[in-house]
């Protein structure tokens, strides 16, 4: 006795399997989101055990042929997940440049043995935070290289004694970065806040903004977004830590300040790149990043 194909016990099971697949891939926006859960699921989280950010960097080596260089691996071979992140000594520029030989002059990084997948520019908008600077510096050119990426790092500074105005330094960061490269992705990066975790990827979504630092040891690791349509980091992975130095107090960090009375919802048109002005003062390449120092006018202290 022989059941038809319909009838079949496991051609019923394999039909109910393939649907809720589908089912899924449908739900979570596409395949590449489901495959990326599953990749998640086998990365290493035990922040108890991390690693030196420069661990095996010294396995990327010069292709002898720069020609017929193949496209690096959609996963970097040498991601061990949770890092190693303190700031109890101060790294010396001597001592970055050092240890990150293939950075070339204004910070620009591309992998020395495979052509990259993704071009990234990492925007840091700053004004007299040095400490801070080298500390970012010493594990973020380490951390990008990590993931294989092409990428560029830009500081813009504001001179004057006006009020620190981060998002305008940024926006600034972005015409100024544009000229450069037609970069993948554009990352609006704190000086203050270090990634724990390789695996937290500095590229950008598809559709949304993506907000990377989901968890702060400052805030216990958790932070609140309400009715922002953005996509973010998983919180396992968008770990960061905050240096925190008492001296340092001209900066007001964005969690911090007062609700500002600008109605963005009246004027977001008009605002922004729309309306950007400022005057370029100067454009310095230096051995671990591009310096842009701008002058923004006068910057009235929030209300």
């Amino acid at each position: 006795m022989s059941l038809s194909r319909v009838e079949n016990p496991c051609f019923l099971l394999f039909l109910f399997v393939f649907q809720a697949i589908f089912i899924l891939i449908l739900y979570r926006g596409g395949p590449s989101n489901v495959f990326r859960g599953f990749l998640d699921s086998h990365q290493v989280l035990d922040y108890s055990k991390t690693h030196d950010v420069y661990t095996n960097l010294s396995l990327f080596t010069q292709a002898p042929n720069e020609e017929a260089m193949p496209y690096c691996s959609a996963q970097s071979p040498i991601f061990v997940g949770p890092l190693t992140i303190t700031f109890r000594v101060l790294p010396s520029e001597r001592m970055i440049i050092k240890k990150n030989p293939f950075v070339q002059s204004g910070g620009r990084y591309r992998p020395p043995h495979c052509l990259a997948r993704y071009k990234s520019a990492i925007l840091v908008a700053y004004k007299n935070q040095e400490k801070y600077l080298h500390h970012l510096l010493y594990y973020i050119h380490p951390f990008l290289q990590r993931q294989q990426l092409s990428y560029s790092i830009y500081l813009i500074q504001q001179v004057g004694n006006g009020t620190f105005n981060r998002a305008k330094l940024l926006n600034v960061g972005v015409r100024e970065a544009l000229k450069d490269e037609d970069w993948d992705c554009l990352l609006l990066h704190d000086v203050d806040l270090v990634p724990e975790n390789d695996y937290n990827l500095y590229v950008c979504d598809e559709y949304y903004p993506k907000h990377m630092a989901s968890a702060m040891d400052k805030f216990q690791y958790t932070i609140q977004l309400a009715g922002m349509k953005i996509v973010r980091t998983s919180p396992h992975l968008g770990r960061y830590k905050v240096m925190d130095y008492n001296e340092e107090t001209e900066t007001q960090e964005p969690w911090r300040r007062p609700t500002s009375r600008h109605n963005t919802r009246k004027t977001w048109k008009d605002d922004g790149m729309n309306s950007l002005e400022f005057k370029l003062l100067s454009r310095t390449k230096h051995p671990l990043y591009t310096n842009i120092t701008v002058d923004i006018g006068y910057v009235p202290p929030f209300s």
